[in-house]
Protein backbone atom coordinates (compact mmCIF):
# COMPACT_ATOMS: atom_id res chain seq x y z
CA UNK A 1 0.00 0.00 0.00
CA UNK A 2 1.71 3.76 -1.29
CA UNK A 3 0.38 6.62 -0.68
CA UNK A 4 1.48 10.21 0.48
CA UNK A 5 1.30 13.01 3.10
CA UNK A 6 2.20 16.62 2.18
CA UNK A 7 5.04 16.80 4.69
CA UNK A 8 6.60 13.47 4.38
CA UNK A 9 5.79 12.43 0.23
CA UNK A 10 5.07 8.63 -0.53
CA UNK A 11 4.18 6.30 2.02
CA UNK A 12 4.82 2.87 1.86
CA UNK A 13 4.78 -0.29 3.85
CA UNK A 14 7.81 -2.56 5.19
CA UNK A 15 8.59 -5.44 7.33
CA UNK A 16 11.00 -5.97 9.72
CA UNK A 17 11.40 -8.95 12.87
CA UNK A 18 11.22 -11.28 9.67
CA UNK A 19 7.86 -9.84 8.76
CA UNK A 20 6.29 -9.61 12.23
CA UNK A 21 6.61 -6.15 12.51
CA UNK A 22 4.14 -4.44 9.69
CA UNK A 23 5.48 -0.28 9.58
CA UNK A 24 4.18 2.13 7.44
CA UNK A 25 6.86 4.67 6.62
CA UNK A 26 7.86 7.28 3.91
CA UNK A 27 9.73 6.21 0.86
CA UNK A 28 12.55 9.08 1.59
CA UNK A 29 14.06 10.67 4.25
CA UNK A 30 14.86 8.73 8.04
CA UNK A 31 13.65 5.14 7.90
CA UNK A 32 13.52 2.62 10.23
CA UNK A 33 16.60 0.10 10.55
CA UNK A 34 19.09 -1.44 12.28
CA UNK A 35 19.31 1.45 14.76
CA UNK A 36 16.33 1.09 15.80
CA UNK A 37 16.20 -2.47 16.34
CA UNK A 38 19.14 -2.77 18.02
CA UNK A 39 17.47 -0.58 20.58
CA UNK A 40 14.32 -2.76 20.71
CA UNK A 41 16.37 -5.44 21.24
CA UNK A 42 18.45 -4.01 24.58
CA UNK A 43 15.36 -3.47 26.41
CA UNK A 44 15.56 -5.77 29.37
CA UNK A 45 11.99 -7.35 30.10
CA UNK A 46 9.78 -4.79 31.95
CA UNK A 47 6.58 -7.02 32.57
CA UNK A 48 3.79 -4.44 31.86
CA UNK A 49 6.20 -1.55 32.39
CA UNK A 50 5.28 1.14 31.09
CA UNK A 51 7.62 2.36 28.27
CA UNK A 52 8.17 5.08 26.11
CA UNK A 53 9.57 5.51 23.19
CA UNK A 54 10.88 9.33 23.30
CA UNK A 55 11.11 10.53 19.22
CA UNK A 56 9.42 7.89 18.21
CA UNK A 57 9.10 8.97 14.30
CA UNK A 58 6.84 5.75 12.84
CA UNK A 59 6.75 3.89 15.91
CA UNK A 60 9.55 1.32 15.67
CA UNK A 61 11.39 0.41 18.62
CA UNK A 62 8.29 1.15 21.02
CA UNK A 63 6.14 -1.64 18.98
CA UNK A 64 8.69 -4.46 18.22
CA UNK A 65 9.76 -4.19 21.91
CA UNK A 66 5.34 -4.21 22.46
CA UNK A 67 6.02 -6.94 19.91
CA UNK A 68 8.51 -9.03 22.07
CA UNK A 69 7.01 -8.47 25.25
CA UNK A 70 3.33 -9.08 25.52
CA UNK A 71 2.28 -7.79 28.82
CA UNK A 72 4.12 -4.57 27.98
CA UNK A 73 2.44 -0.93 27.68
CA UNK A 74 3.95 1.41 25.52
CA UNK A 75 3.67 5.39 25.00
CA UNK A 76 5.31 6.22 21.56
CA UNK A 77 6.25 10.21 21.81
CA UNK A 78 6.66 12.11 18.34
CA UNK A 79 6.50 15.67 17.83
CA UNK A 80 5.98 15.73 14.17
CA UNK A 81 2.03 15.40 13.68
CA UNK A 82 2.43 13.28 10.56
CA UNK A 83 4.87 10.86 11.62
CA UNK A 84 2.34 10.54 14.89
CA UNK A 85 -0.29 9.79 12.19
CA UNK A 86 2.05 7.12 11.12
CA UNK A 87 2.66 5.31 14.65
CA UNK A 88 -1.36 5.57 15.23
CA UNK A 89 -1.06 3.35 11.86
CA UNK A 90 1.27 1.29 12.98
CA UNK A 91 0.20 0.59 15.93
CA UNK A 92 -3.22 -0.68 14.21
CA UNK A 93 -1.51 -2.45 11.70
CA UNK A 94 0.38 -4.67 14.51
CA UNK A 95 -3.21 -5.42 16.44
CA UNK A 96 -1.14 -3.33 19.64
CA UNK A 97 -3.86 -0.99 20.59
CA UNK A 98 -4.96 -2.24 23.53
CA UNK A 99 -1.40 -2.00 24.90
CA UNK A 100 -0.05 1.31 22.56
CA UNK A 101 -0.52 4.58 22.49
CA UNK A 102 0.81 7.98 20.65
CA UNK A 103 0.95 11.37 22.21
CA UNK A 104 1.68 14.07 19.57
CA UNK A 105 4.01 16.53 21.30
CA UNK A 106 7.98 17.72 21.95
CA UNK A 107 10.75 16.32 24.23
CA UNK A 108 11.66 19.41 25.01
CA UNK A 109 8.68 21.42 24.91
CA UNK A 110 6.77 22.40 28.52
CA UNK A 111 5.81 19.30 30.54
CA UNK A 112 2.31 19.90 30.53
CA UNK A 113 1.69 19.73 27.46
CA UNK A 114 2.66 16.60 26.94
CA UNK A 115 -0.45 15.26 29.71
CA UNK A 116 2.52 12.92 31.07
CA UNK A 117 2.75 12.30 34.81
CA UNK A 118 6.68 12.83 36.44
CA UNK A 119 7.75 9.26 37.47
CA UNK A 120 5.32 7.05 35.56
CA UNK A 121 7.49 4.92 33.56
CA UNK A 122 9.80 2.12 33.67
CA UNK A 123 12.00 2.60 30.79
CA UNK A 124 12.52 5.71 28.52
CA UNK A 125 13.81 4.65 25.16
CA UNK A 126 15.42 7.10 22.88
CA UNK A 127 17.11 7.07 19.48
CA UNK A 128 18.19 10.97 19.54
CA UNK A 129 19.47 13.04 16.69
CA UNK A 130 22.87 12.26 16.29
CA UNK A 131 24.71 15.65 14.61
CA UNK A 132 24.89 18.91 16.00
CA UNK A 133 22.93 22.19 13.82
CA UNK A 134 27.48 23.82 13.89
CA UNK A 135 29.25 21.88 11.07
CA UNK A 136 26.50 19.47 10.15
CA UNK A 137 25.15 19.59 6.45
CA UNK A 138 21.71 19.21 7.39
CA UNK A 139 19.52 16.88 4.69
CA UNK A 140 16.89 18.57 2.37
CA UNK A 141 14.16 16.42 3.41
CA UNK A 142 12.37 17.86 6.26
CA UNK A 143 12.04 14.47 8.28
CA UNK A 144 15.23 13.14 7.81
CA UNK A 145 16.99 16.53 9.29
CA UNK A 146 15.02 16.60 12.24
CA UNK A 147 15.98 12.52 13.15
CA UNK A 148 19.85 13.33 12.29
CA UNK A 149 20.33 16.78 13.39
CA UNK A 150 20.01 17.91 17.21
CA UNK A 151 18.64 21.03 17.55
CA UNK A 152 19.46 21.52 21.11
CA UNK A 153 21.89 18.59 22.29
CA UNK A 154 21.02 15.65 24.26
CA UNK A 155 20.18 18.05 27.56
CA UNK A 156 16.57 17.83 26.80
CA UNK A 157 16.39 14.12 26.07
CA UNK A 158 18.06 13.62 29.76
CA UNK A 159 15.87 15.81 31.37
CA UNK A 160 12.87 14.60 29.99
CA UNK A 161 14.19 11.04 30.82
CA UNK A 162 14.66 11.95 34.68
CA UNK A 163 11.31 13.96 34.44
CA UNK A 164 9.48 10.50 33.26
CA UNK A 165 11.30 7.60 34.80
CA UNK A 166 10.12 6.47 38.67
CA UNK A 167 13.55 5.98 40.60
CA UNK A 168 15.15 2.86 39.68
CA UNK A 169 13.90 3.22 35.89
CA UNK A 170 16.07 2.47 33.32
CA UNK A 171 17.03 4.56 30.23
CA UNK A 172 18.40 2.99 26.76
CA UNK A 173 19.61 5.06 24.01
CA UNK A 174 21.21 4.85 21.10
CA UNK A 175 23.85 6.87 19.68
CA UNK A 176 27.12 7.91 16.84
CA UNK A 177 30.58 6.12 18.77
CA UNK A 178 32.21 10.09 18.87
CA UNK A 179 29.18 11.00 21.11
CA UNK A 180 30.46 8.57 24.12
CA UNK A 181 31.51 11.35 26.20
CA UNK A 182 28.48 13.75 25.86
CA UNK A 183 26.19 10.94 26.79
CA UNK A 184 27.99 10.09 29.52
CA UNK A 185 28.63 13.29 31.01
CA UNK A 186 24.34 13.55 30.48
CA UNK A 187 24.09 10.60 32.53
CA UNK A 188 26.16 11.87 35.14
CA UNK A 189 23.32 13.74 36.49
CA UNK A 190 21.03 11.39 38.16
CA UNK A 191 21.81 7.76 36.86
CA UNK A 192 24.25 4.80 37.29
CA UNK A 193 24.84 1.40 36.85
CA UNK A 194 26.11 2.57 33.64
CA UNK A 195 26.41 0.25 30.55
CA UNK A 196 27.98 0.86 27.51
CA UNK A 197 27.95 -1.73 24.31
CA UNK A 198 30.34 -0.69 21.26
CA UNK A 199 28.39 -1.85 17.87
CA UNK A 200 30.61 -2.10 14.85
CA UNK A 201 29.76 -2.49 11.69
CA UNK A 202 32.91 -4.93 10.63
CA UNK A 203 35.13 -6.68 13.31
CA UNK A 204 37.51 -4.78 12.00
CA UNK A 205 36.83 -1.34 11.90
CA UNK A 206 36.24 1.39 14.93
CA UNK A 207 32.61 1.29 16.59
CA UNK A 208 30.20 3.22 14.84
CA UNK A 209 27.43 3.19 17.62
CA UNK A 210 27.07 3.20 21.37
CA UNK A 211 24.17 0.87 22.72
CA UNK A 212 23.99 2.62 26.51
CA UNK A 213 21.44 1.79 29.26
CA UNK A 214 21.12 3.45 32.93
CA UNK A 215 19.08 3.35 36.04
CA UNK A 216 17.57 6.48 37.76
CA UNK A 217 19.18 6.95 40.85
CA UNK A 218 21.59 4.14 41.34
CA UNK A 219 24.90 3.96 42.35
CA UNK A 220 26.36 1.35 40.84
CA UNK A 221 29.64 1.73 38.88
CA UNK A 222 29.62 1.93 34.78
CA UNK A 223 30.69 -1.01 32.61
CA UNK A 224 31.56 -1.36 29.20
CA UNK A 225 30.04 -4.91 27.45
CA UNK A 226 31.63 -7.07 25.07
CA UNK A 227 31.29 -5.42 21.12
CA UNK A 228 28.62 -6.33 19.11
CA UNK A 229 29.66 -6.66 15.82
CA UNK A 230 26.83 -6.14 12.85
CA UNK A 231 28.23 -8.26 9.53
CA UNK A 232 31.47 -10.67 8.49
CA UNK A 233 34.51 -8.98 6.37
CA UNK A 234 33.15 -11.26 3.72
CA UNK A 235 29.31 -9.74 3.90
CA UNK A 236 26.42 -10.14 5.47
CA UNK A 237 25.17 -10.10 8.93
CA UNK A 238 27.18 -12.35 11.79
CA UNK A 239 24.82 -14.80 13.03
CA UNK A 240 24.20 -12.85 15.99
CA UNK A 241 23.33 -10.22 13.84
CA UNK A 242 20.69 -12.06 12.05
CA UNK A 243 19.06 -13.56 14.84
CA UNK A 244 18.74 -9.90 16.25
CA UNK A 245 17.49 -8.18 13.05
CA UNK A 246 15.20 -11.34 13.02
CA UNK A 247 13.84 -10.72 16.23
CA UNK A 248 15.31 -14.38 17.61
CA UNK A 249 18.03 -12.37 19.83
CA UNK A 250 18.47 -9.63 22.63
CA UNK A 251 20.65 -7.20 23.45
CA UNK A 252 20.32 -6.63 27.35
CA UNK A 253 23.18 -5.84 29.75
CA UNK A 254 22.73 -9.20 31.31
CA UNK A 255 23.97 -10.49 28.66
CA UNK A 256 27.66 -9.31 29.11
CA UNK A 257 30.32 -11.86 28.50
CA UNK A 258 27.98 -14.23 27.06
CA UNK A 259 26.23 -14.51 23.34
CA UNK A 260 22.84 -12.63 23.27
CA UNK A 261 20.40 -15.14 24.14
CA UNK A 262 17.53 -16.79 21.95
CA UNK A 263 13.87 -15.44 22.77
Amino acid sequence: MADALPGLGEIGEDRLLDGRLVLRQPRRGHRAGSDAILLAAAIPELGEGPLIDVGAGVGTIGLAVALAQPALHVVLLERDPELAVLAAQNIAANDLAARVSVVAGDVAGPAAALGLAPGSFACVAMNPPFYPREGTKASPVPNRRAAHVAEAGLEPWFRAARRLLRPGGRLALIHRAEALAEVLAGLGKGFGEIAVRPVHALPERPAIRIVVTAVLGSKKPAELLPAFVLNTSEGGFTPQSDALHRGRAGLEPATAGEPPRDQ
